[in-house]
């Protein structure tokens, strides 16, 4: 899959899916769409990713070990979860706040950061297999 076409338009494609799959995750709310979804779309870029421009690549740009990222979006989902225990009110009971970042007003809410959490687990899970895959050439 190493051809000039794939290795010119993969970093273009890779960019859009990545943009697009902050766009449904955040919309899924309202809209059909949500952090697993949003999650395979950013996985998949991240594949396409790797069979374009190499597996070390790869992991040169994410930084962080896959598995990392999973592990911080079950935290994540986890304390979005559990939140509203510490209010007194049943799990998984949506609560929201405004923060304040840099002079701005951000509604929050933890429904939004449990499906970011989600995001992070299916991105990492997903990513991680497929490095692994790629790293030993798909051979059995």
């Amino acid at each position: 899959m190493n051809t000039l076409i794939f290795r010119t338009i993969g970093p273009f494609l890779v960019a859009i899916m990545l943009v697009f799959s902050v766009f449904v995750t955040l919309r899924g709310h309202n809209e059909p769409g949500g952090g697993f979804i949003g999650g395979l779309i950013a996985a998949s870029a991240i594949a396409i990713y790797g069979m374009s421009s190499g597996v070390a690549t790869v992991r040169r740009a994410l930084r962080v070990n896959p598995i990392a990222i999973a592990g911080a979006g079950a935290a994540l989902s986890g304390i979005a979860g559990f939140a509203s225990l510490a209010f007194e009110a049943p799990f998984m009971t949506g609560l929201w706040a405004i923060a304040e970042i840099g002079g701005y007003e951000i509604n929050v809410s933890s429904p939004m950061v449990f499906d970011i959490g989600v995001y992070l687990v299916v991105l990492g899970t997903i990513s991680a297999v497929a490095l692994a895959l790629e790293d030993d050439g798909g051979e059995d």
